[in-house]
């Protein structure tokens, strides 16, 4: 029998880029690998992924680790983005072209939703909002104009069980993933009425059921052979990118929040109780962790990093060039503010608004390109504090994501969000989060605290608390003012 060399591959399958890296019983990173993966977009806010290519980016990156150490690995771990749309036949091939989360063609149907109650009688089912890139919608839009592919379809789930579904053999989602917008939180099963609701009741056995917290699977022959690894390898698949950030980020605490800032910007604060019936605005949710008597309130916004480097590219900078510019322009932008909601599919969290848009104030010939960088950093930052309150951030803050190098903007988030960061040196933590709860998962649990240690804790400077809080609350009237004037989006086909 072959000896395992006691570390595990952690797979994080990204929007954009796919990531492994295999770490050792101590947490330490000891390979790294990534591939790039292709958005296909087209008009009407189409955005979709190709699921062979996706594979084979899994299959690249996995490969390449596993031949870089001593032995094979023990396990994999595999997390990635949520949402979306991924519809297999029952052997697990593509019954269309992966609709990503960020696709925008059903933002007319959710517009429509938001008027009729609809939006709000599911709120009511699950405590989980709505977007355009979600199943509701899709499944509906796509019962609409191509209801061939439903009938095709055998399982409507997602990125990363449908992965794991080409590896394995099996259909597993797991119950994180499972979510939006269909399941009770508190009983990990999807709610009839939230179904009905939208009028895809009958579309039920299309939805794989949410499997218990841990559950293992093991690569199948077919899985084997596409991984270079053995036949029976353990794999777990779950939970996605937001809770696995969450664990890889050491977030273990009833009232601590994390800060994702990725292409997204996610913000997640972690719970004991869930409420189905939440005031404010249906948007956000709850999301199930590995634990039963744990969730996270979660509150995904639409556009983190790429606001910024859209920012950059109009302005005629590279992101190398960010940390520069946040220097040259001081604390409030020279008078100049903005609005973050440059996603076609407009906004999400935590309010759910598919008209909304981006624009900046304030702006003159004295102005220049530092001011508009800023100005569009701080607005992402702001729409950090209006999700994390609405979470209910009580305790610590953590921080990940791309956007944390940028040591000038993590600074900004702490000014605005008045508290200290603490962003982990591991950059990967989703696949850390992964790595964690199969460690778990296996019976062989890991010691956070040593996982969890190496970190930089950014403060907030004290001179910029005051300037904030007033521009918070400008930030704030701003985007109440505008979404009475935001108009429904213009769909496509609907």
């Amino acid at each position: 029998m072959t000896e395992h060399c006691g570390a595990l591959i952690g797979v994080d399958i990204g929007t954009s880029v796919t990531k492994a890296v295999a770490f050792d019983r101590d947490g330490r990173a000891l390979h790294t690998a990534a591939r790039p993966s292709t958005l296909l977009r087209g008009p009407g806010g189409v955005v979709e992924q190709d699921l062979d290519e996706v594979l084979r980016s899994v299959a690249e990156v996995v490969r390449e680790v596993a031949a870089a150490l001593p032995g094979p690995p023990t396990a994999l771990a595999l997390t990635g983005q949520g949402d979306g749309l991924w519809l297999r036949d029952a052997g697990g091939r593509p019954a269309r072209r992966m609709i990503s989360w960020m696709d925008g063609r059903a933002a007319g149907l959710v517009a429509r939703w938001q008027r009729d109650g609809t939006v709000r009688e599911v709120f009511g089912h699950t405590g989980s909002g709505m977007f355009p890139g979600c199943h509701a919608p899709l499944l509906a839009w796509l019962r609409a104009y191509e209801p061939e592919t439903l009938e095709r379809a055998a399982v409507a789930g997602y990125c990363v069980d449908a992965v794991a579904q080409r590896l394995t053999g099996t259909v597993s989602v797991d119950a994180s993933d499972a979510t939006l917008p269909f399941l009770d939180p508190a009983t990990r099963s999807y709610s009839p009425g939230a179904l009905a609701a939208c009028g895809v009741g009958d579309l039920a056995h299309l939805l794989p059921e949410p499997a218990a917290p841990r559950a293992v699977l093991a690569l199948d022959r077919a899985g084997a052979e596409l991984l270079g690894l053995a036949e029976g390898l353990p794999l777990t698949s779950g939970p996605y990118d937001l809770p696995a950030c969450a664990v890889g980020s050491g977030v273990r605490e009833v009232g601590d929040g994390l800060l994702t800032v990725g292409t997204t910007l996610a913000c997640q604060v972690l719970t004991d109780r869930t409420d189905a019936k939440p005031g404010g605005d249906p948007a956000g949710m709850w999301l199930c962790t590995p634990d039963r008597d744990r969730w996270l309130r979660a509150m995904p916004a639409m556009v983190g990093t790429a606001g910024i480097d859209w920012t950059l590219h109009l302005v005629g900078a590279t992101t190398a060039e960010l940390e520069p510019l946040l220097a040259q322009s001081p604390p409030g932008a020279r008078g100049v503010s903005a609005l973050p909601f440059l996603s076609e599919a407009g906004e999400r969290a935590p309010f759910v608004a598919p008209g909304a848009r981006a624009g900046f104030e304030g702006l003159s010939l004295a102005h220049g390109s530092a001011d508009v960088v800023r100005a569009m950093c701080e607005a992402v930052g702001y729409a950090a504090r209006h999700c994390l309150e609405t979470a209910g951030l009580e305790g610590t803050l953590a921080a990940c994501g791309g956007g944390t190098r940028s040591e000038g903007w993590m600074r900004t988030f702490a000014g605005i969000l008045g508290r200290p960061v603490r962003v982990p040196e591991e950059t990967e933590v989703g696949a850390k989060g992964a790595a964690i709860v199969a460690r778990a998962a296996l019976g062989d649990p890991v010691d956070e605290e040593r996982w969890h240690a190496a970190h930089r804790l950014v403060e907030p400077d004290p001179d910029d608390l005051a300037l904030y809080e007033s521009g918070y609350a400008r930030y704030r009237e701003t985007v109440e003012s505008s979404r009475a004037h935001w108009e429904d989006p213009v769909p496509a086909q609907a």
